[in-house]
C-alpha cells in the first residue's frame, strides 16, 4: 500500500505549523493580523481528503502523528494554538468527508468549507488576534486551495470513494 498522500499530509501540516513560528503576521486594513501561511492552509485540508482515500479513517493517527511533531518543532505558544485548531477542525472535515456521501470533489469542497472557518476562529482566538476581519481573510486565503482543487476534481468527475 502506498502512502504517498498521507506523508504529504503529514509534511504538509508540519511545515505549515513551522511556518507559522517563522512568517510574521501581515497587519490588515483596520489593525488586524493575517499571515500569508493561510494560503497553504487549504491544501492541507484537501490533503487530509486525498489521505482518507488512501488509508481510511486511520488518518486520524496521520494527523494526531502531525500534531505531535509539529509540537516539537514550532513555538510552544504557537504549535499548541495551531494543533488545537488543526485537530478541532481536522476532525470536522473527517466527519463532513466521511459521512455526507457525495461524491468526491464535493465532500473536498463542503469538508473545507467547514473546517477552514473552525481552523481560523481557533487558531485566532488561542494566539489573541480573534476578529472577524482576520477569520473572513485567513479563511478565504484557506478556501483558495481547497476550491483549486476542488475545480479540478469536478472537471475530472473523479468518482466517490
Amino acid at each position: 500500500m502506498q502512502f504517498r498522500y498521507t506523508l504529504v499530509y503529514v509534511v504538509l501540516i508540519v511545515a505549515v505549523n513551522y511556518g507559522f513560528t517563522v512568517t510574521p503576521m501581515v497587519a490588515l486594513p483596520g489593525g488586524e493580523k493575517w499571515t500569508p501561511i493561510s494560503l497553504i492552509v487549504g491544501f492541507i485540508f484537501v490533503a487530509r481528503d486525498f489521505a482518507q482515500r488512501e488509508i481510511g479513517h486511520r488518518v486520524i493517527i496521520a494527523m494526531l502523528v502531525a500534531g505531535g511533531i509539529s509540537y516539537f518543532m514550532a513555538d510552544p505558544f504557537i504549535a499548541a494554538a495551531s494543533v488545537a485548531a488543526f485537530l478541532i477542525s481536522e476532525f470536522a472535515d473527517w466527519a463532513v468527508y466521511s459521512f455526507t456521501g457525495r461524491s468526491f470533489p464535493q465532500r473536498v469542497l463542503l469538508s473545507s468549507a467547514v473546517g477552514t472557518p473552525l481552523d481560523s476562529v481557533v487558531f485566532l482566538g488561542m494566539i489573541g488576534h480573534l476578529s472577524v476581519t482576520g477569520v473572513i481573510a485567513m479563511t478565504a486565503s484557506k478556501m483558495l486551495g481547497a476550491l483549486a482543487v476542488w475545480w479540478m476534481l469536478r472537471r475530472q468527475d473523479t468518482p466517490a470513494a
